[in-house]
Parts: C-alpha cells; structure tokens; sequence
C-alpha cells in the first residue's frame, strides 16, 4: 500500500487535537502499514503548539510545523503539503467536523483514475444561509477553476502528491490550493462523506471570508474579470455610437435637441463603466504587485520532528 501522508493546518484547537490525533491513527492503521500526519501550527493564539510537541514527542507518525504568524489556511496546508513524504496527501480541517474515518473513502475513490478527489458532505451541517453560501461559492469556485465534470469543492480533499510538482516553484502570500491543484492536472473526483458538527469552538469563516476567497480566485488565478471588462466596454461603446447616431438624427430632423440631462446621464454612466473597469485593473495590479515583492507563502518558525 502507498504512504499516507495527512496536512492539518491547526489554528486554536488546542482542545481537541489529542482526540483528533488518536481518531486519526486509529484509522490510518485500517488504510495503510505506513502513513505520517503533518500539523501545521498558523499563528494560534492558544496552546495548540505545546499540544502538537507533545503529541509528536509520544508518536513517530506525527510531525509538527509552527508558522511564524497566522498566514492563512491555505498557505499552511501548502507548507504541509512541500513537507510531506507520502504518496498520497489527504488535507481536512482541525476540527473533526471531517472524519478521520471516512479517509479511506477519498483513497478508495482516488485508485480509480483520478489525481484529484473532493470529499463532498451528504448533507451541511451549519445554519441554513451559511450551507447555502458555501455551496454556492464553492460550486462558483470550481466553475470558475476549470474543474470538469464536478460542481463542488472541498477543504477535505486526497490528491497523489505527484500534482505538487506543478507548483514547487510557487511562491506568493496570496494561495489558493485549488487553484495549484488545476496546474498538475485535470483529473477530479469526488466522493459521498459525512461530515459533522464542529467539536469545539465557532468557525473563523464567515459570509465576508467566502467573498475574500472568491474575489481572490478570480483576480488571482482566473482571466474572468478582464474579459468581462472588455466585453462591458464592448457594449458601451456600441451603446455610445447608438446615442451619437440618435442625437445626429434628432440635429438633423429638429434642428437642434435640449441635451443637457440626456448628456449628463450618459456621462454618468460611462464614467461608472470606466471606474469601475479601473477597478479590476487594480485588483489585478495589486496581485501582480504582491507577486513582485516575492513574499513568501510561509515561514517556518519551529519544527517538532516525529518521536520513538
């Protein structure tokens, strides 16, 4: 059987990471002789990081990684992800709202051909205009991703680590795996899993956190914006000829038109097209600016290497 190696980003569960680490070693041990579970610390505010030392000083299949602040959860998955040594990587969230016991369900489905396997929820656990602002952001994500043949995206997720290749040299502050995982291949899955209620403590994610990633996708990772600039300023200048033409035709039929509130609605309108084609312009602009500074993803601040 391949190596299983297991990316945690941990971020104030302090309380629940030893239940979590012996869920997951319970089911590991049903998947593969040899598997290894990374967790990687971004910036907690609690002591999740003396749990996670002490966790791998007792265990040799445990791993830990203190970031130097709070950089974000992909970006810490990705460090996790360069970190990794297994054959297949398998990432879900800190707060066993993913079953470790449904693990063996993205590899089962994994062995089928695919790079690439989402663990998609039979049914959303959180409140009823929360479900649906997820499901409808991340559905937009994997359409505006490319991502053929599924219309969901997940946090809990295995892929063959071979996919990292394509973005080893990847290095900006601004990370969204999905988005990397599209450079390596085309070949998505998914799979039925369950997902349960959050053990401990409330989620950071919220309504503005979902349109901060889209927004980010979007400029950062996908041309959308800039064509559908191109088209909005396709059709106003079409409209613009339309309204020359009505008002060359009015000159030459009444001789002359009151034009003042006609002008300054259409001037009113135009600029608004060009403030805001501006605008995209520069979220454009600002992720290229960032790219430039060479910030990294991530600093590693302190390892805990696997016990006896």
């Amino acid at each position: 059987m391949e190596k299983l190696s297991v990316v945690i980003p941990v971020y104030n569960s302090e309380r629940i990471l030893a239940k979590l680490a012996a869920r997951l070693e319970s089911a590991l041990k049903n998947i593969s002789s040899e598997f290894e579970i990374l967790l990687v610390n971004d910036g907690s505010q609690d002591r999740s990081w003396n749990v996670i030392e002490s966790i791998t000083a007792k265990n040799k299949n445990f791993r830990g990684f203190n970031l130097m602040r709070n950089y974000g959860q992909h970006n810490a998955l990705l460090c996790g992800i360069r970190n990794a040594t297994g054959d297949i990587i398998v990432t879900m969230d800190d707060d066993l709202q993913h079953p470790p016991e449904e693990i063996h369900k993205l590899i089962e489905e994994l062995q089928k051909g695919f790079d690439v396997v989402y663990g998609i929820p039979q049914e959303l656990v959180h409140s009823r205009w929360r479900n649906f602002f997820s499901a409808t952001t991340k559905n937009l994500l994997a359409r505006i991703l490319g991502i053929r043949n599924i219309k969901y995206i997940s946090a809990f997720r295995a892929f063959r680590t071979k996919v990292r290749n394509a973005f080893e040299n990847f290095n900006s502050p601004n990370v969204i795996l999905d988005a990397l995982l599209t450079w390596g291949t085309d070949k998505f899955g998914t799979v039925i899993v369950e997902e349960l209620p959050r053990s401990e403590g409330r989620s950071n994610y919220n309504f503005w956190s979902l349109v901060k990633v889209t927004m980010l996708v979007l400029t950062g990772f996908s041309t959308i914006p800039l064509r559908f600039a191109s088209i909005v300023g396709f059709i106003f200048t079409f409209f613009g000829i339309g309204v020359l033409a009505y008002v060359l035709v009015r000159t030459w039929i009444e001789g002359s038109i009151p034009g003042f509130p006609f002008l300054a609605s259409i001037i009113s309108i135009f600029s608004g097209v060009q403030l805001f084609t501006l605008g995209i312009f520069g979220e454009y602009l600002a992720r290229i600016f960032n790219r430039s500074m060479s910030h990294p993803a991530f600093v590693i601040d302190k390892t805990s290497p696997a016990g006896k």
